[in-house]
């Protein structure tokens, strides 16, 4: 048996086996690149080394969770991010049970079900290692007893790497500090208590279903019974966009899979699940119990709450799958934060150059770029078309390539079928700036020419005032500028992810406590307003309790009063022809 690691005492990584990270700065220019970059690439060529595909040679099975009459169980997404918030909410998972304000007492989970981006920003084994599964270790360093099982969903983010990664930390049946793992591929199927039945699909940035999984869901189906309830775990909250008349692509592989796989059996799923946007926003059946969940608050920086839409048609009018079923009307019944809430910390992103300084130096490498080539053009003196050519392409590079990216950036997050939209706000964004820059480099012609003394000192000041000035004054200006145009733009819709991923809030977090009997499912939505930034090391623990402590309080309420998920209809009569 392996030896446990010495407990800390202090927070190096020496000490812990981790390095606790950051929060990531979303618009800092390396974060930008190179998650543009594995984006791209992830998408360019999933099809063609699409890891589901090759998982068809990994062992599979269902996997079974009945002992008992009831059952406790976790979910929480979108964790792997700044240690701060990851730590604060793993914490609470890890502890044996919390006390609601009201004194009830919840245990913790028997199962733990990651609902996808188990790591920022880009999937990697020594990101999950500093920013997962090291803090869960933290948290847990081993359980009491049988130990509590972790399942995980992927994400876009656990995608980037073609899905390498994670694979090596969640299906080679590792444990993940205190929890077991027992999945062996992206997707799998756990057996409930009371005809019960969690499945997890992974859709590859809400791509088909691929034919090995559709294989592996066929064999469960085979054990599923008529009146059986399914409770639905997917990476994305599709049924958002597509219910209110936006993108339906992520909700049709959704609806596809309940043609194939449930419905033929004459189960029915009750609550979908999903992180991915990260909020909560729970949406329930006009005239019914089944529910909608998005809770991806486990780590990541708050989402807005404040532009969800107040009513889903699903499956939506216009899904390209044959033979949808039954359209029904879901309405939103609570989301966290509340609406006001979330307006005012729009508002936030006014501290954009303060809180993401690198972006800062981000828009003043570009002003300084600019600002250059427009005095390349300004102070030549040719009358020829050659000349002047020669003189504004520079600026007229600058420019062109200011406006594509302004319209790369507006079009972000933006529904399609919205060019009109997200093509106006990009080159209005690129105009602004390009028109700030060309009043700077105006006006640092004419302080030049009338303020400055002239000779030597005037030239060297005039230096010092571009060289020095526009990267920071300038620069700061700038993202001011980016700053108002982001509030402008989420107005309509546009870039409002990017209002609050510029800001990295790392407060507002939770996960769901979820309580199986025989009545259904009481769902507890779990929420820390304010996370722990201080974190003293316990050296004199043993060896079930967490290597660090909070040396703040972890406020614990909840999100909304517990709700009832009731079984299917059908639930007493299974069919065993």
């Amino acid at each position: 048996m392996t030896q446990p690691r010495p407990r800390p005492t202090a927070l190096t990584e020496d000490e812990l086996g981790f390095q606790p990270q950051k929060a990531v700065r979303w618009l800092s220019p390396a974060v930008l690149i190179g998650t543009g970059i594995k984006s791209l690439v992830a998408e360019i060529f999933g099809s063609y080394a699409d890891k589901r595909e090759l998982q068809a040679s990994l062992p599979q099975k269902i996997l079974h969770h009945q002992d008992g009459d009831d059952l406790w169980f976790d979910f929480v997404a979108d964790l792997g991010d700044g240690f701060d918030a990851t730590m604060s909410v793993a914490s609470l998972l890890a502890a044996e049970q919390l006390t609601m304000p009201d004194g009830t007492e919840l245990p913790r989970g028997r199962l733990l079900v990651m609902g996808g981006d188990e790591v920022y920003p880009v999937a990697s084994t020594r990101n999950y290692e500093d920013r997962s599964k090291g803090v869960y270790r933290a948290a847990l360093p081993q359980a009491e007893g049988v130990p509590p099982v972790l399942f995980a969903v992927p994400g876009n983010h656990d995608w980037y790497d073609g899905l390498t990664a994670f694979l090596r930390v969640f299906a080679q049946r590792r444990p993940f500090g205190g929890w077991a793992t027992q999945q062996t591929r992206s997707y799998f199927a756990v057996q409930l208590p009371h005809r019960w039945w969690l499945l997890a699909i992974d859709t590859q940035f809400d791509d088909y279903v691929d034919a090995p999984q559709l294989d592996y869901f066929r064999e469960v189906a085979e054990h599923i019974d008529r009146g059986d309830s399914v409770i639905l775990c997917t990476a994305t909250p599709a049924w958002v966009p597509a219910g209110s008349g936006g993108e339906t692509k992520g909700y049709d592989t959704i609806e596809f899979f309940l043609r194939e796989i449930v419905r033929p059996r004459g189960a029915q799923v009750r609550l979908m699940l999903s992180g991915d946007t990260h909020h909560y926003a729970r949406y329930a059946e006009h005239g019914g119990s089944a529910q909608r969940v998005t809770c991806g608050i486990g780590g990541a920086y708050l989402a807005a709450t404040h532009r969800l839409p107040e009513k889903l048609s699903l499956p939506p009018r216009l899904s390209r799958v044959r033979q949808p079923s039954d359209q029904t009307e879901f309405d939103l019944v609570h989301r966290y934060p509340d609406e006001g809430t979330s307006r005012k910390l729009s508002w936030g992103i006014a501290t954009l150059p303060w809180r993401n300084p690198k972006f800062w130096l981000l828009t003043g490498g570009f002003q300084l770029v600019l600002t250059l080539a427009l005095l390349l053009g300004l102070v030549h003196d040719g009358t020829s078309a050659f000349d002047l050519l020669q003189a504004w392409s520079p600026a007229a590079i600058v420019a062109f390539g200011l406006l594509v990216a302004g319209v790369a950036f507006a079009r972000l997050g933006t529904a399609r079928g919205r060019p009109l939209a997200y093509w106006t706000a990009g080159v209005l964004h690129a105009v602004a700036h390009m028109a700030f820059s060309v009043g700077w480099a105006v006006l640092a012609l004419w302080l030049f020419h009338q303020v400055l003394p002239t000779g030597n000192a005037g030239d060297w000041l005039f230096a010092a005032m571009v060289l020095l000035g526009t990267p920071t004054v300038i620069g700061f200006l700038d993202a001011e500028i980016v700053a108002v145009y982001l509030l402008i733009a989420s107005l309509r819709g546009i870039n409002l992810n990017e209002v609050f991923a510029g800001q990295s809030i790392e407060d507002y977090k939770g996960f769901l406590r979820i309580h199986l009997t025989a009545e259904g499912l009481t769902v507890h939505p779990i929420k820390v307003d304010r996370v722990c930034r201080d974190w003293v090391p316990d050296p004199n623990g043993s060896v079930t309790d967490p290597w660090l402590k909070p040396d703040c309080p972890l406020k614990v309420e909840p999100i909304e009063p517990a709700f009832l998920v009731t079984p299917s209809p059908l639930s007493g009569t299974p069919d065993v022809s």
